[in-house]
């Protein structure tokens, strides 16, 4: 009898220990599991633009173009005139701006795409700049605004020149109709041809009104353009629009 009821209590004993210990381990705090920091990439700046070796290669009009492949793609670039040769290594900056169905008119050729770009590295060294003082594109006007003219006599259309710079945020993206005279016409740039409009309003930084348009005008002309307000318009590499008409059309008076 003594035995069974000490058998009994070691039982009990063993058991509230046994519960006890359970309890502890479900209520025990869970370690956090250490997430390892993403690694660093070593991959250089310059490897997320294009990069291969050169198989064609001209110069023309102040640019250099090359055709760069690299496992078996083949990419076209262009950079004001630097020095390189079939066979050398080149690879363009990240911010290389592509044009599409871009017309060299001193190649008289279109190609599909090309990368415009202001320097290009070539077999690893330094980049090569350009040894010429041109557009970065080809043919596109390098001076953005053009120096006032005395202009007057010039009857309001929809709106001035001036009043186009001042309304430009409640203008955008809505068409209107401008006077002025052609102060520059740039045919056949980035398949448009460029004219810089003025009136003689406005003071500089509001008195010239760049336009583009398939239409055809002469310095000197007095012009109506008709056509879409576009606000702080950006090509890349400074060219840099606050505010223009795209695609006008244009009635010489």
């Amino acid at each position: 009898m003594k035995r069974s009821i000490m058998v009994m209590l070691v039982s009990i004993v063993a058991l509230s220990l046994t519960v006890g210990c359970n309890k502890k381990e479900a209520t025990a705090p869970v370690p956090e599991a250490k997430v390892a920091a993403p690694a660093a990439s070593d991959a250089p700046a310059a490897a997320q633009g294009i990069a291969g070796t050169v198989v064609e290669t001209m110069n023309t009009g102040g640019y250099t173009y090359v055709l760069i492949e690299n496992g078996g793609t083949k990419s076209w670039a262009a950079a004001p005139e630097f020095k390189v040769a079939v066979g050398d290594s080149v690879t363009l900056p990240p911010s290389a701006m592509a044009m599409q169905n871009y017309e060299s008119k001193s190649l008289q050729r279109t190609f599909d795409v090309v990368y415009f770009v202001d320097s290009v590295m070539v077999n690893g060294g330094s980049s090569a700049m350009a040894t010429s003082k041109v557009s970065p594109v080809e043919g596109h006007p390098q001076v953005a605004v053009q120096p006032a003219q005395k202009i007057s006599g010039i009857a309001k259309a929809d709106k001035t020149v001036a009043e186009v710079y001042a309304e430009k945020g409640s203008l955008a993206g809505k068409s209107i109709k401008v006077r002025g005279k052609v102060v520059k016409f740039s045919p056949e740039i980035m398949g448009k041809n460029w004219i810089h409009v003025q009136d003689g309003s406005g003071s500089d930084g509001s008195n010239d009104l760049t336009v583009t348009t398939s239409g055809i005008a002469k310095q000197g002309d007095t012009i109506v353009v008709s056509g879409v307000v576009v606000a702080d318009k950006d090509f890349g590499y400074g060219y840099k629009y606050p505010v223009m008409i795209e695609d006008a059309a244009v009635t010489v008076e």
